[in-house]
């Protein structure tokens, strides 16, 4: 079981319940448990077919998003927003007319309805919230800054900056369905300085929240965990009627943010690839803010996904944008050092593709098309618009970086082969192949749609032979030693050229990660950090110590780890060379399991727009 500990009531409560779509003071008073028809949020009896940790029900807590200020007292905290930024949730509710108070009863009414009808039928563990966010997967409210952190052995001098982590942190207890993958983004930030560390984590103020959090009610589709079948059909159009009377505005975009990082150009940026990224800034006592919405002055008009590649070269960063509804379903774009935009090339699918990552190497962008695929159409039928085709062929699509168009493009098929993350990819121009570093997983969908196979995430070379056209895959680690591996990186000084180590996740019990490993590319060698009983973690960061360094290993893993006995978290850095652990950062809060993180260095800070 995934329940809390003791330590854990002092450290979460419930979550408030939700408002109507209208004023009413009858429905925004708080409660400790949110009515939904005949489903109710406590411990649920067994489930069968629970084969994976996060499969194991718990009671969900619901954290109530305050902070403590100086005096004691409890206040709301909200992150403040730059004065320039519109805020349309200021004055949404109270300028409403009669006629938008009327739509909005009507629709509350409709959205009640289904609520009930949905509850007479069991949610699949990819769609139930008391699977999906039980245990350290649970949010948590935002932290404002606590500095001078205890910490356990010593911080090597060379780490000074900030390291940052994203993750999904629903800010509303679901009412429906509800995917790991669909919760707010949430960042959080450890500041380095001068052997001193301080944490904060603060939600990304996307227009998707702030509306949400004015109306207190999630209101936005989830993507992944409601968009299923006629229900999810139904929630669409309540959205889109909510929308056409001005009571929600998606005009301003509907995404989460809850997914990457990436630095550059001056800007932190949080992305998911449903929407634009959101610009963050660091503060000078280690705060976060989120300052826009960043369109990159104009110039991107469509999402871009959350794993743009940055070359540590050029400078430049590379990125696609996918769209699961109308062609082109897939656009190539890259940013100069400055941030000036290339033209979009677009790049011919025969339908929309599930892109989550791609990978460059020195001369050429790397662009999977493999078999899991959207059909909304399937929705009609009842079923999940996240379909895996197996009558469809995974290929990957190899394109010249400074391309102006798709006419030099070579596709070169891969077999049932779905990465969900690539890791690496470099030239290797004595046999004319591009070598592929990914996790190769199966089911392919599994992450999306309910499967009582085992997972498995099995460390590849894929080569792309650009002369032969053929391509050949083979695991990296012996079959006797094959372990989980998710969610990691090469040393980023070395990205898009040939890389003897990954860093990566030990995702063991699948989804808990309980440690990671350093792999060596060319023999499979595997040495492990295991982080010790009952305690978990999430994506390892590598952070070089010098990047004149003649030794890519000369660096330390950064990574946050949760100790599900005591309910306390740490910052963790091990030494990469040698696998010690130099010292161990105590949080002030709770760190849910999240996603992935990036590194500021001090004088990227002072350089910040």
């Amino acid at each position: 079981m995934m329940a809390c500990s003791p330590a854990a009531a002092s450290n979460i409560s419930a979550w408030v319940k939700p408002k109507s779509c209208h004023p009413s003071t009858s429905s925004s008073a708080p409660s400790s448990a949110l009515d939904l028809g005949s489903r109710s949020f406590h411990k649920p009896t067994c489930r069968p077919n629970i084969n994976c940790s996060l499969h194991t029900p718990s009671v969900l807590h619901f954290p109530k998003h305050t902070s403590s200020s100086p005096t004691g007292v409890s206040t709301v905290k909200t992150t403040t927003l730059p004065k320039e930024k519109p805020d349309f949730s200021s004055s949404v509710s109270t300028q409403w007319n009669f006629l938008q108070s009327a739509a909005a009863m009507a629709l509350d009414a409709v959205e009640n309805a289904l609520v009930a009808r949905e509850a007479r039928h069991p949610l699949p563990k990819t769609a139930d919230p008391t699977v999906q966010i039980a245990g350290n997967f649970a949010p948590v409210p935002e932290q404002p800054v606590r500095h001078s952190l205890t910490v356990d052995g010593r911080i090597p001098d060379c780490i000074q900056g900030v390291y940052t982590r994203n993750g999904a942190n629903p800010l509303h207890e679901p009412v429906a369905g509800h995917h790991l993958f669909d919760g707010d983004g949430m960042v959080h930030a450890i500041r380095f300085k001068d052997g001193d560390a301080s944490y904060a984590c603060r939600f990304t103020e996307t227009q998707r929240l702030v509306q949400e959090r004015e109306l207190g009610r999630p209101v936005f589709p989830k993507a992944i965990g409601e968009l299923h079948g006629h229900s999810g059909i139904a929630r669409l159009l309540l959205f889109y009627a909510r929308g056409l009377f001005g009571l929600v505005d998606q005009s301003q975009g509907t995404g989460v943010a809850n997914a990457g990082l990436v630095y550059f150009n001056r800007r932190l940026l949080a992305m998911s690839e449903d929407d634009l990224p959101y610009h963050i800034r660091v503060t000078p006592s280690g705060d976060l803010e989120t300052v826009e919405r960043y369109d990159f002055d104009g110039q991107l008009r469509s999402t871009m996904i959350a794993h743009p590649k940055v070359d540590p070269v050029s400078g430049e960063m590379f990125a696609l944008s996918y769209d699961v509804v109308q062609k082109p379903y897939l656009k190539y774009f890259r940013f100069s050092p400055n941030g000036d935009k290339s033209p979009d090339v677009e790049i011919p699918l025969a339908e929309p593709t599930m892109m989550h990552d791609f990978a460059i190497t020195e001369r050429f962008v790397v662009v999977p098309d493999q078999q899991v695929v959207f059909k909304l159409q399937e929705m009609i039928t009842g079923g999940s618009p996240v379909v895996y085709d197996k009558n469809k062929t995974s290929r990957f699509g190899v394109l010249d970086k400074n391309a102006t168009d798709v006419s030099g493009m070579r596709w070169i098929d891969a077999p049932d082969c779905f990465c969900f993350h690539l890791w690496n990819a470099w030239e290797e121009p004595q046999t004319d192949e591009v070598v592929v570093i990914g996790s190769c997983m199966t089911p392919a969908d599994s992450i999306f749609n309910e499967c009582d196979d085992g997972l498995k995430s099995v460390l590849s070379e894929i080569r792309l032979n650009l002369n032969t056209g053929k391509s050949t895959r083979r695991p990296i680690v012996p079959e006797s030693e094959q372990v989980n591996l998710e969610a990691g990186m090469v040393n980023r000084n070395s990205l898009g050229r040939k890389t003897q180590f990954a860093y990566l996740a030990l995702a063991e019990p699948w989804p808990k990660v309980s440690g990671f490993a350093k792999v060596d590319l060319s023999t499979g060698k595997v040495s492990k950090f295991i982080y010790g009983e009952q305690r978990y973690g999430g994506e390892p960061l590598f952070l070089p110590r010098d990047p004149n360094s003649d030794r890519e290993d000369d660096g330390y893993i950064l990574v946050f780890v949760h100790d599900e006995k005591t309910w306390k978290s740490e910052l963790q850095i091990v030494n990469a060379m040698n696998l010690q652990l130099e010292a161990s950062v105590k949080l002030p809060s709770r760190v849910p399991y999240g996603f992935h993180g990036t590194f500021i260095s001090s004088k990227e800070l002072e350089k910040q727009a």
